[in-house]
């Protein structure tokens, strides 16, 4: 095990990659449509934008601009009264994040609110695994640009060559590259296997097969006698 600021940094998205939020991201869409008017565009429209900040996804949705901010603070108020119950963290999450922080310091970088995504974490017992996490308040530019990596490098004193991002859409592995740092995509998000494969992803099935794929990686002998018994 590597210590101290020699350890790699994995930096992980949240929806998708590590939660499954889906439940409380729709009924908050819904409630935001049922008092604000204007056409609800459907479960299939929004699963297909998630990852994308919510301004942005109004927008998408023909909502006016003007009226955007509207719809993202009533969206804000009716989801931090159901995020916690209609969230759950996907399968292998938990041991993928345990078993990342034993070889590696750990970051969040998403999209989604910042203090609602450290409730989520402490709500399931794992935020005090994470040295940082950068929501879409803490940045002016979100993925695919790459501020929000940088940033979490940043504070975190990482070194992009020794730094991954795990994530399930095409944004983190534009936010990720951007940024010179390796993107590993997951199969179990918002994102299809056809899409991470075009925008060049390595794959993986989940976070926590991502993590093991890490690991192998940077635990992976220098020896030449010793990678040669190891692939062998």
């Amino acid at each position: 095990m590597v210590s101290g600021k020699k350890q790699p940094v994995i930096l992980f998205d949240l929806d998708g990659t590590l939660i499954d939020s889906t439940e409380a991201i729709l009924d908050s869409f819904r409630q935001s449509y049922d008092e604000l008017g204007g056409i609800y565009p459907g479960a299939e429209a929004i699963r297909a934008m998630i990852g994308h900040p919510l301004s942005e996804m109004y927008r998408s949705f023909g909502v006016p601009s003007a009226r955007v901010e509207e719809y993202v603070a009533t969206y804000k108020r009716h989801y931090r009264q159901v995020h916690t119950l209609k969230t759950t963290l996907l399968p292998g999450a938990e041991e993928a994040i345990s078993e990342a922080a034993d070889f590696a310091r750990l970051g969040v970088v998403t999209t989604k609110t910042g203090v609602y995504s450290r409730q989520l974490l402490e709500h399931f017992g794992v935020m005090d695994y994470f040295e940082v996490l950068i929501g879409s308040e803490d940045v002016r530019r979100h993925k695919p640009h790459p501020e929000p990596v940088l940033k979490a490098l940043e504070l975190m004193g990482g070194d992009p060559q020794r730094s991954r991002l795990v994530g399930d859409t095409c944004l983190d592995v534009g936010a990720a590259r951007a940024a010179n740092v390796v993107p590993i995509g997951v199969c179990c998000g918002y994102g299809s296997e056809e899409e991470l494969r075009r925008c060049g992803a390595e794959l993986c099935a989940d976070a926590l097969s991502a993590v093991k794929k890490i690991r192998k990686e940077f635990e992976m002998p220098r020896n030449p006698r010793q990678l040669k018994a190891l692939l062998s």
